[in-house]
C-alpha cells in the first residue's frame, strides 16, 4: 500500500473515557483497548472496555486487543464489548478471518504480526487478503510467557517498509514509538497508522505533554515531507 505523509494516530492502554477524550482532542483517530493479556501494561476489565466503546463517536475506532486465539471466543467478546475493530495479538488457532468476517459483518478486522525477521514478511503477505488492516509490533509469540504487545521495544523497520509495500490494506506500525522517533519512523516506513503506548505516559498515565510532543512531532515530519514533495514536484 502506498506510503502517506501524515499518518493516523492510535493510542492504546487507554483506561478510562476521560483517557479517551484527551487522545481524541489531540488528534487520536482510533484508541486501544486492552483485555486480558498474558503480559505487557494497560490491561483493563471488560466491563470498563465496553463502558469507553459505548462513550466514543462513531469516527473513532475502538480496538479491542484480544489474545484469544479462538473465533469463538473473539465473537462472543466482541458482541459483549461493542467495539467496532477488532484486533488479533495472537495467531488463530481455531476457525478463520473469513469466518470471523462473515460472523460480525461492519466489524474491522486487523491483525497484529510481530516483526522478528524476513519471515514476517510472508507472514504479513498470507494475511493481506483475508484483513482489513495489519498492525506491526515488537512482541514474541514463542516465549513461555507470550509477549503481544506493549513491549516499548522497536523492530526492524526495514522489515515494516518492506511488509507495507507488500500488502494492499492499511499498515500500523507499533512498537517502541515516542516523540524522538516517530518521525523517523514515518519516514523509512511510511504507515497508514502510527500506534503509541508507553511512548506518551507517565507511571502508567496518560501524559498530555507527551501526548502533544508526540503529534507535535508528526506535524514537523508531514510538513517538512510534504514541503520536499513540492519541491520536487516543481523543479524543472
Amino acid at each position: 500500500m502506498r506510503a502517506l505523509l501524515r499518518p493516523r494516530v492510535k493510542v492504546c492502554c487507554i483506561n478510562s473515557i476521560e483517557e479517551a477524550w484527551i487522545a481524541i482532542e489531540h488528534g487520536a483517530s482510533a484508541l486501544g483497548l486492552v483485555s486480558e493479556m498474558p503480559s505487557g501494561p494497560g490491561v483493563i476489565s471488560e466491563e470498563l472496555i465496553a463502558e469507553i466503546a459505548a462513550a466514543l463517536p462513531p469516527a473513532i475506532g475502538s480496538f479491542l486487543l484480544t489474545c484469544k486465539q479462538d473465533i469463538d471466543s473473539i465473537i462472543d467478546q466482541q458482541r459483549r464489548l461493542g467495539v467496532n475493530t477488532i484486533q488479533i495479538c495472537d495467531r488463530l488457532e481455531s476457525g478463520t478471518h473469513i469466518d470471523l468476517r462473515q460472523a460480525l459483518p461492519g466489524i474491522s478486522i486487523v491483525q497484529v504480526i510481530h516483526v522478528r525477521g524476513p519471515e514476517s514478511v510472508a507472514e504479513a503477505h498470507s494475511m493481506d487478503p483475508h484483513v482489513d488492516a495489519i498492525l506491526l509490533d515488537s512482541g514474541n509469540q514463542s516465549l513461555v510467557v507470550k509477549e503481544l504487545g506493549g513491549t516499548g521495544r522497536i523492530h526492524e523497520w526495514s522489515l515494516s517498509a518492506r511488509i507495507r509495500d507488500a500488502v494492499n490494506v492499511p499498515v500500523f506500525l507499533a512498537g517502541g514509538l515516542n516523540a524522538t522517533n516517530v518521525a523517523g519512523a514515518i519516514s523509512q516506513v511510511g504507515p497508514f497508522g502510527v500506534d503509541v503506548c508507553s511512548g506518551v505516559r507517565t507511571y502508567g498515565k496518560l501524559d498530555e505533554g507527551k501526548l502533544v510532543s508526540f503529534f507535535q512531532s508528526i506535524n514537523q515530519a508531514s510538513d517538512h515531507a510534504s514541503r520536499h514533495l513540492r519541491a520536487n514536484v516543481s523543479a524543472p
